[in-house]
């Protein structure tokens, strides 16, 4: 269990420590080559993504759906609100005989801050085969909620492990 207050992991060397991450979250633009894995099949592939960052939170990453190969993403019902970014939509993935229920989600009409990522799609890592950041698989942010990937150069505690509610 985690005290009140975390104690965050000395960054090392090309490390980010996200506890230096702002709040509110802050947006911008990745040079990463990011790529994703569902039934077997590499489902997107990009270099024009957007990174969201906010304290306690392993980045989340947004991908242009032209990143996505035709027909993987399909609209989900449901929804949900960010206090950030506005309104999210869901969405189902399915590749190679296999699919993943709300597993992705994205803001159509998002808030002026985040008018860059209108229409861009997030994944839960999670809930795909893998995912990687120039060439790195990533390890899904822990909880059922959250959607950050984790790479060797970030550094936590992270906002969703055991003991962080309260964070």
């Amino acid at each position: 269990m985690f005290p009140s207050r975390p104690r965050p992991a000395p960054p090392g060397p090309h490390q980010e420590s996200v506890w230096e991450y702002p709040r509110p979250p802050r947006l911008e633009r990745t040079p990463a080559r990011l790529e994703i894995w569902l039934g077997g099949v590499r489902i997107a592939d990009t270099t024009e993504g957007f990174r969201v960052l906010e304290t306690s939170h392993p980045p989340t990453y947004y991908l242009p759906p032209t990143a996505f190969l035709p027909g993987v993403l399909v609209p989900a019902g449901g929804g949900s609100v960010c206090e950030w970014k506005g309104k999210a939509s869901y969405w189902t993935l399915s590749a190679g005989g296999k699919t993943a229920q709300s597993a992705g989600w994205s803001y159509e009409r998002p808030t002026s801050a985040f008018l860059p990522i209108a229409g861009h799609v997030a994944v839960y890592a999670g809930r795909m085969d893998e995912c990687r950041v120039d060439g790195e698989r990533v390890t899904p942010q822990p909880g059922g909620f959250y959607g950050g990937w984790i790479t060797a150069n970030v550094v936590g505690p992270f906002k969703g492990e055991a003991g962080t509610l309260g964070w």
